[in-house]
């Protein structure tokens, strides 16, 4: 185990973690998304058995810096190449991607794969030089660059589909950086789901845009998700996206955000990104808040609609 001390990250990092299609052997990926949160990254966790697709989609949405997979399923060569293929055909060759399986992956085929243009296949080997926590000290290391930095953002180009320039005025904002947002005459509705932890919020959030989605063929949804920051570590476990079945359609973006601040159910910058989110079209937005107390009322300040969600026991 390493005893050096712990790495400091400069910026917000931003991890995407998942374990790879047909796979159901989702310990060790578990195990990463909790240290990648201990260390003070935000994680959004999209669970077992995920498409590359799936994936790099959350990826760019999400404006992540690194993606981490697990795979133990036979099949990592093709999986691991695609999702670089993936990226790099749809402007997200800047993120780095991670992975690893055990024995499962040998050393050639991880050379083989780093020279590819995977970052880092972690071995038993790496585990056993570094260690847990130095592994992922590598990955927040690789990974503490400021998406603003990249290409800079044109709000002429913001529409639903935009999906890199979307994410990237929402990081902007969410850094309560300077950002011209354009003014639009016509505003949508804003629907707010908020309610206790564990209700079934995005439970229903998935539900709703489903029959919206049906019932308006030629709009689509923005769904802002926000979780609540660690107050120890500052990282933040962002696990929405995993109860979202219509996340497949191309009608539909979705951001999680964390807090970034303690005793509040929204972000600092919620009121901006919903403007970012006015100004490139979308024909719904919905703001779900994290888990909320009684006296917690600030969903009705930003939503045209709140919807207070309870356990049926109520």
């Amino acid at each position: 185990m390493s005893t050096t001390e712990r790495y400091t990250p400069k910026n917000t990092v931003r991890f995407v973690t998942a374990a790879s299609l047909f796979d159901g052997h989702d310990a060790a990926i578990n195990i990463i998304r909790r240290l990648l949160q201990a260390h003070g990254a935000e994680v959004i966790h999209l669970g077992h058995d995920r498409s590359v697709a799936d994936i790099v989609d959350a990826a760019i949405q999400e404006d992540a810096q690194g993606i981490a997979i697990s795979s133990y399923q036979g099949g990592h060569m093709e999986f691991f190449k695609y999702t670089i293929d993936l990226l790099r055909e749809r402007g997200a060759g800047h993120i780095r991607v991670f992975g690893g399986g055990g024995g499962v992956i040998i050393p050639r085929e991880i050379a083989e794969l780093e020279a590819y243009g995977v970052t880092k296949i972690f071995s038993p080997e790496d585990g056993r030089r570094l260690g847990l926590d130095g592994m992922i000290e590598v990955m927040i290391r690789e990974c503490d660059f400021d998406p603003a930095d990249l290409d800079g953002l044109d709000p002429e180009r913001l529409t639903p589909s935009s999906w890199l320039e979307v994410a990237r005025g929402i990081t902007l904002v969410e850094a309560g950086k300077d950002l011209e947002i354009p003014e639009v005459e016509e505003k949508v509705p804003v629907l707010g789901i908020t309610g206790t932890g564990g209700a079934g919020k995005s439970s229903l959030t998935d539900e709703i845009v489903r029959r919206f989605l049906t019932d308006y063929p030629e709009l689509s949804v923005a769904i802002l998700s926000v979780d609540p920051t660690k107050r120890k570590s500052g990282g933040a476990l962002l696990g929405d996206r995993i109860r979202m079945n219509v996340l497949g359609s191309e009608r539909v973006f979705m951001r999680s955000l964390a807090t970034r601040q303690a005793h509040s159910a929204l972000s600092r910058n919620i009121g901006r990104s919903i403007a970012l989110c006015q100004a490139a079209g979308f024909g719904l937005i919905v703001v779900e808040s994290s888990g909320i107390g009684q006296a917690d009322t600030e969903i009705v300040d930003i939503a045209d609609l709140s919807l207070y969600v309870m356990t049926p026991e109520y």
